[in-house]
């Protein structure tokens, strides 16, 4: 009877006398006895499998990992595989061996870390996971992190942290806004002093010649704004030119 070995496949022979024997089938067709030989298929190719854990971290917090995991059997122990685990090989061994691992590489690190050292933590999984699989037969040829998530408690401890951060940014903004604005105050004061000092001693050096100069001034300003009003007829003359106008301003 003949019977064939797909693309990416190898065969096992289960002989009812001898069990199962030490060859590995190759692809195309092939002869058996009907009775005492059955062949049993394997996919030799490369398959992803994803493996939930729940696990703990260094400082007691609950996280929830998941891997994504692409293995496939060595097809040169076949056999072996076969009499030790069977056809669903992988369901036997890949979440097993997961768990384990990563409870071990994620009980070294805080929580924070998970997040921070993410690359390292994947690193070291990776190779400890790879070596734990090869002595089952296993070959992988890429592990990844695809989740990672933590327990509520860690949750809210760092939402909590994030308000309190910005609750401290939002108090030192103020501070150095007081701060800024309490300089500019004395900056603005001892620039009026300044002016009233340099003033003071201005009079003290000129008398009352400064005083008749910035009346003079005074006047002649306000001469110019008054002769742009239409209702202005009259600009009185004298000292008391400013004292008038103030008057009927009022």
């Amino acid at each position: 009877m003949l019977y064939n070995v797909d693309g990416g496949h190898r065969a096992v022979i289960f002989d009812r006398f001898q069990g199962v024997k030490p060859d590995v089938i190759g692809e195309g067709t092939h002869f058996m006895i009907p009775w005492l030989h059955r062949p049993i298929i394997f996919d030799i190719r490369t398959r992803p499998r994803s493996v939930p854990s729940i696990t703990g971290t260094k400082d007691l917090q609950t996280i929830n990992i998941t891997l994504r995991i692409l293995y496939r059997p060595k097809a040169e122990i076949l056999p072996k595989i076969f009499t030790n685990l069977g056809l669903d090989y992988e369901e036997r061994v890949l979440p097993s061996i997961t768990n384990e691992v990563l409870k071990s590489v994620v009980a070294q690190f805080d929580a924070i870390e998970l997040i921070t050292q993410r690359t390292l933590i994947s690193q070291r999984v990776s190779e400890l996971l790879t070596e734990r699989a090869a002595q089952f037969g296993l070959l992988l040829d890429d592990i990844s992190i695809t989740h990672l998530s933590f327990g509520p408690e860690f949750t809210s401890a760092v939402e909590l942290k994030q308000v309190a951060q910005q609750d401290a940014e939002k108090q030192r903004f103020l501070v150095e806004k007081a701060e800024q604005t309490r300089q500019a105050n004395v900056i603005a004061a001892e620039g009026d002093a300044r002016a009233a000092d340099l003033i003071g001693k201005a009079l003290g050096e000129a008398g009352d010649g400064l005083i008749e100069l910035r009346r003079i001034e005074a006047a002649e300003d306000i001469a110019s704004q008054l002769s742009k009003s239409r209702n202005i007829v009259y600009l009185p003359h004298g000292p008391q030119m400013l004292l008038n106008i103030s008057a009927s301003g009022q």
